[in-house]
């Protein structure tokens, strides 16, 4: 499902959420996460360990809760593709670029700065991967009336 130019608008400069998945036995698991619209496209960043990429595998669905100041809020019913491999370190630095607003130089990481091929061996060593958001259904308060 494509997104209203509003939801996009939102989701462009809005990045703090909470990732809901569910436990093999179906109970609903959360976790925070930072999004971002990368391409057009809504990626948000995690490791090959974590739970959630282990539930993700089981079941790629997941719903988002993104949300903002003054109320606003977005949901997302979302299908889960995991990008991994070769390419995971190089997506994660755009990721982080677009997240921290830094097109070029050190990007912070862990309270520290790290020139991009300090950045992209942090990536390689923790495993990150990208989850890519493929959005069934949207719905929430993401712009003031009037």
């Amino acid at each position: 499902m494509p997104l209203t130019p509003s939801q996009a608008s939102f989701l462009a400069t809005h990045h703090d959420a909470a990732m809901i998945t569910t436990s093999a036995e179906g109970v609903p698991r959360v976790a925070r996460v930072a999004v971002a619209m990368v391409d057009s496209k809504l990626w948000s960043s995690g490791t090959q360990d974590r739970r959630r990429t282990q539930r993700l595998r089981r079941d790629p669905r997941c719903t988002l809760f993104v949300f903002a100041p003054q109320w606003l809020w977005l949901a997302l019913e979302t299908t889960v593709r995991i990008l991994g491999g070769p390419d995971a370190a190089e997506q994660s630095l755009g990721f982080f670029r677009l997240l921290q607003d830094k097109p070029e130089g050190p990007l912070s990481w862990f309270g520290s700065d790290l020139e991009p091929d300090d950045f992209l061996a942090a990536m390689d060593r923790e495993s990150r991967l990208i989850y890519e958001f493929d959005v069934q259904r949207a719905y929430g308060i993401n712009e003031l009336p009037g």
